[in-house]
């Protein structure tokens, strides 16, 4: 833990990469690996790669949105942890701190991480719209209370703004992110994920090859765990508020 504290304190630009595990202290389920809901398939005999898809959604809207709301309702009803809260210390203290993570709960938000420096890739639970007609509806927790799928008034099938599984990425998420990799960084930091998509490795391994510092904070060793300089086997709101103190001990 010291060399990643040492390594941050002396970064000037940083990027900390989150993921489904950070939230998890919160008490949210993860998708899979340790204490994850889906490790096999759904109650309903799917992968939940496809009961959360965005082909599921037009096939069968009620199904999809089964898992949606389970996933709103954990959302909705817990808050951000000690993890988020010294990320959003670390980026206050840091002006070129950057946040990129691939939840959906706006935790990061709410804990004061800056949204000029935040980059929520899949994006977040809000306001739904209309897959038909496009226009905008209440929030999700006016819907959960409601028979599911919820319905626009035009009769089509209301969603989040998030991104499901087969889906692309925001183009201005991606955007933002090939805009401030390509300025470096000094120290990559991934936490709660064991994730190896493309968005993920290539700042570390882009950060690696400049000779900047990489870790990984997670309980369980990934793929990951082989690509940075340091593995912390513990989980993020564990370890996160303690980097900050030997960060900043005053």
């Amino acid at each position: 833990m010291q060399q990643v504290a040492d390594a941050l304190r002396q970064a000037e630009r940083i990027l900390i990469i989150t993921g489904a595990g950070l939230s998890a202290d919160s008490g949210l389920p993860t998708y899979r690996g340790v204490g994850g809901l889906y490790n096999d398939r759904t109650e309903d005999g799917l992968p939940i790669e496809t009961a959360l898809s965005g082909p599921m959604l037009r096939l069968d809207p009620a199904l999809c949105w089964k898992y949606l709301a389970e996933i709103g309702r954990a959302c909705i009803s817990a808050k951000p942890n000690a993890g988020h809260a010294a990320i959003a210390e670390l980026q206050r203290r840091k002006p070129n701190c950057w946040v990129l993570t691939q939840n959906i709960d706006g935790y990061h938000r709410e804990a004061g991480s800056p949204p000029q420096r935040l980059i929520e890739i899949h994006g977040t639970l809000g306001h739904l719209y209309c897959m038909s007609c496009g226009e905008p509806s209440e929030e999700l927790t006016e819907h959960l209370a409601r028979p599911l799928p919820p319905l626009c008034a035009c009769g089509g099938v209301l969603r989040p703004p998030v991104v499901l599984f087969d889906e692309m990425l925001p183009e201005s998420a991606l955007a933002r992110l090939h805009e401030e990799s390509a300025k470096g960084f000094d120290a990559v930091v991934a936490v709660g994920t064991s994730a190896s998509f493309a968005y993920i490795v290539e700042p570390l391994l882009r950060a690696r090859h400049s000779g900047g510092f990489t870790a990984q904070i997670d309980p369980a060793a990934s793929e990951l765990s082989l690509m940075v300089d340091v593995h912390v086997a513990a989980g993020a709101s564990d370890v996160l508020p303690q980097l900050v103190r030997h960060i900043f001990p005053n």
